[in-house]
């Protein structure tokens, strides 16, 4: 039973670290096709119309999003960088929402322990398949270990515990790494979005005051120089949206696998002081 465990755990983490690695590229991919194809469609401008390649020049937004396109090459980036984050918001959502399983904690642990009061352990193991969660997997693994104990004429009372919350340690550890994985793509991209949009603001600001300093229009400069900001601020719009995001979720996942590490906790100290009390 532990080996067959041990090996599906292992195929779901190689499946995760392939999605992992493979996710970022992709999205990135296809921040560049959006913001190529779709922000630089050439329907959407009026000078540029004619030219391809990977960077082609536009001039005349008919749209507010084309506009963004004009905002240089850190957009694309950006937009990748979004994706990304999305990606693995709705990644950790359906991981952690299937690791909460049904019902409430508090409630699975009460029915667990009245079960275990009355020394009724399969009903108790009954239980932990209904809530099809962490706490449920982490219970059932004990709860299997707690039967064996019952049996066992050889070992003190003291090693039964031991052996009990050594079982929960064991499952824990098998669980609590999946919950947290991938939360560092959060947290990194909350860091690092807001700094690309400023560097695509720098860099967009270099570009029109450049511009201006080979411009003599006077007035006409002036406004294509703020125009020209105006571009490049949609760096600094989109890094701080994409942040502000990451920050949110990734508060909200910490804080659901709080709750789930709290009653894993709560239901190992149920197995070990249920049997240090009934079978002395």
């Amino acid at each position: 039973m532990a080996e067959t465990k041990s090996a599906a755990t292992a195929q779901g983490k190689s499946s995760n670290n392939i999605i992992s690695l493979i996710a970022p590229v992709v999205c990135l991919l296809a921040g560049y096709l959006i913001w190529r194809f779709v922000l630089g469609a050439a329907s959407n401008f009026t000078v540029g119309a004619e030219n391809g390649g990977l960077f082609p020049e536009r001039e005349g937004p008919k749209t507010a999003l084309s506009k963004m396109y004009l905002g240089g090459i850190i957009v694309p980036i950006l937009i990748g960088t979004l994706l990304t984050m999305l990606t693995f918001v709705v990644e950790r959502f359906l991981t952690i929402s299937k690791a909460s399983g049904t019902g409430s904690n508090a409630d699975f642990v009460r029915k667990v322990q009245y079960h275990l009061a009355n020394k009724n352990v399969d009903a108790a193991i009954a239980e932990c398949d209904k809530q099809k969660g962490s706490v449920g997997n982490v219970m059932k693994a004990g709860l299997h270990r707690y039967k064996a104990m019952m049996n066992d004429n050889q070992l003190t009372t003291d090693q039964k515990v031991m052996a009990i919350q050594k079982e929960v340690e064991e499952a824990t550890s098998l669980e609590l790494p999946m919950l947290e994985k991938n939360l560092v793509f959060l947290s990194t991209i909350a860091s690092i979005a807001t700094l690309l949009g400023l560097l695509g603001t720098v860099l967009g600001m270099i570009r029109s005051f450049s511009a201006l300093g080979e411009d003599s229009g006077g007035g006409a400069a002036a406004a294509k120089l703020s125009v020209g900001i105006s571009e490049a601020l949609y760096n600094t719009a989109l890094g701080i949206g994409t942040s502000a995001f990451a920050i949110m979720f990734y508060n909200i996942f910490t804080t659901k696998i709080d709750g789930i590490t709290y009653g894993i906790d709560e239901s190992g100290f149920t197995l070990t002081q249920s049997f240090a009390s009934l079978y002395k």
